[in-house]
């Protein structure tokens, strides 16, 4: 049985995040940087030091590395989350390290709805009973990277009001079904969610949401929440449309599979993979070249924007060895020693 819920610190983020701490409305690009935050910097400040990162590994790894269903149609027993021992995160560090990167940021809850740290609000994560990890992956990711000066950042995927069918695409975990709750239940539950993370991993510099957008709330209420539990940490956000991705929502702006503009202005983030895919399957052959990623890196970083470039791990855990291999080339191409 799951230890009885906690729900004052929740509840205190939640009240803190209605307190107007920004205008009220509909989201409006720069907006959110007119406002100062911790320390006495301005978002804008915080958000050149994001582009001074450059660089980053994105890390698709949760229950579709198991099952191949990105798109998922039901909830998959929480046995299926089985990579036969530790997941060595800090190969993933080390990898990332070698390539030159100076951030991370792990699917924590993806389309699946399945949870990669013991979360408060459902039984659906790697605590679960049936899980044979039995380990807070959240963590143990966080510990890899900060421990080898790397900063970290947290993917979280929104369910989008426009899925239509609610017995497909749950995003959602058992507790809070599409299915069975409404569009403002499911909507609260994430925010409890959030503001759980940002709780639980101080370390957190940056949130991820896919897709959080005004057919769920506006860009006000969402960093409300996040700054009134850590004033410095930016978000981002991809949109669902893909006609508005690039276009400013939160703090950083997100292009998939695609650069911005060269003239682009917002700060921003472009997403590509190292093999093709997001996450990891059985048939990936080719990781490209070193080449291929310093040219998407030179192009990103020229137009106002870091590139996050997401590398799978396998069914074990681990990054493929070639692509360990092309991400220690991309490092030494960086560093002038090809």
């Amino acid at each position: 049985m799951k230890k009885l819920i906690s729900r004052m610190t929740v509840i205190t983020a939640v009240a803190l995040a209605n307190t107007g701490l920004a205008a009220e409305g509909e989201a409006k690009p720069g907006l959110q940087q007119q406002t100062a935050i911790a320390g006495g910097k301005s978002v804008k400040e915080v958000q050149e030091e994001f582009l001074k990162l450059k660089f980053g590994m994105f890390l698709h790894f949760n229950m579709a590395t198991y099952t191949g269903e990105e798109w998922v149609t039901g909830y998959r027993d929480p046995s299926t989350f089985d990579p036969g021992g530790k997941i060595d995160t800090d190969q993933w560090a080390d990898a990332a390290k070698s390539a030159g990167m100076k951030y991370a940021v792990l699917t924590v809850k993806h389309v699946a709805g399945f949870c990669l740290w013991d979360s408060k609000y459902t039984t659906y994560d790697v605590m679960n009973p049936k899980c044979p990890y039995q380990r807070d992956l959240v963590a143990q990711f966080i510990e890899s990277f900060k421990s080898r000066g790397l900063k970290v950042g947290l993917y979280y995927c929104w369910r989008h009001p426009g899925f239509g069918d609610p017995n497909k695409h749950k995003v959602l975990p058992p507790e809070c079904d599409p299915a069975t709750h409404s569009a403002e239940e499911q909507k609260q539950f994430q925010m409890k969610q959030i503001a759980e993370l940002l709780e639980k991993y101080p370390d957190c510099f940056y949130f991820w949401n896919d897709a959080y957008d005004p057919q769920i709330g506006t860009a006000e209420e969402v960093l409300k929440l996040g700054r009134s539990i850590r004033p410095t940490i930016l978000a981002s956000s991809n949109w669902w449309n893909w006609g508005k991705k690039g276009v400013p929502y939160l703090d950083i702006a997100v292009k998939e599979l695609g650069h911005f503009p060269e003239k682009n202005e917002a700060p921003g983030e472009t997403c590509f993979s190292l093999c093709g895919r997001w996450f990891w399957d059985a048939t990936i052959r080719d990781y490209g070249s070193a080449q291929d990623v310093v040219a998407k890196l030179r192009t990103a970083n020229g137009r106002h924007s870091n590139l996050l470039l997401n590398v799978p791990p396998n069914k074990q855990g681990k990054l493929d060895a070639a692509a360990v291999k092309v991400l220690a080339e991309v490092g030494k191409l960086l560093n002038g020693n090809p």
